[in-house]
């Protein structure tokens, strides 16, 4: 019995990952109550874990564990490419928001493909509840993309740029 609903939710988690890539959404997370002793939570998201799951009181839980199976060298490999928030020079936002890269409509942007950064230099603001917040480079180095148009909404933890 317990393997039936199992079955199902390999089903369910196929269906969130199809609706995660339809919607261009970065992360959902859906928690399925089955009894008082058994659930499914489940979060599916786009980048290092693609799939996480955990099923709580159930009798046949150890067979949930080989979704989340580690990735191959070159699988990983071919994740930087393909994710820039998989990139060791990534900057990810720390808020959701809407992201501007000027001060203000007319003005230059703060920085611009190729500049040279300094540890601390503001290079976008990200307005959250219409308060405007500073980002600062965590690093020093030089922009290699930006990952973001100006006025875009960004989520936590997206990427907005590059930099090395």
């Amino acid at each position: 019995m317990a393997k039936t609903v199992h079955d199902g939710d390999v089903a369910f988690i196929k269906a969130l990952a199809e609706l995660l890539n339809e919607n261009d959404l970065t992360e959902l997370r859906v928690k399925r109550e089955y009894g008082s002793d058994d659930s499914l939570d489940v979060r599916v998201s786009k980048g290092a874990a693609a799939v996480q799951t955990v099923a709580v009181a159930a009798p046949a839980t150890p067979h949930a564990a080989p979704a989340a199976a580690p990735a191959s060298a070159p699988a990983a490999t071919a994740t930087v490419d393909d994710d820039p928030a998989q990139h060791p020079g990534a900057i990810t936002s720390p808020m959701v928001g809407t992201c501007y890269l000027q001060a203000e409509p007319g003005s230059p942007a703060f920085v611009s493909q190729g500049d040279k950064v300094t540890e601390g230099q503001t290079i976008l603001i990200i307005e959250a509840m219409k308060t405007m917040n500073q980002i600062p480079a965590p690093k020093s180095g030089t922009v290699k993309r930006i990952l973001v148009e100006d006025g875009s909404p960004v989520e936590f933890g997206a990427p907005l740029m590059i930099i090395e």
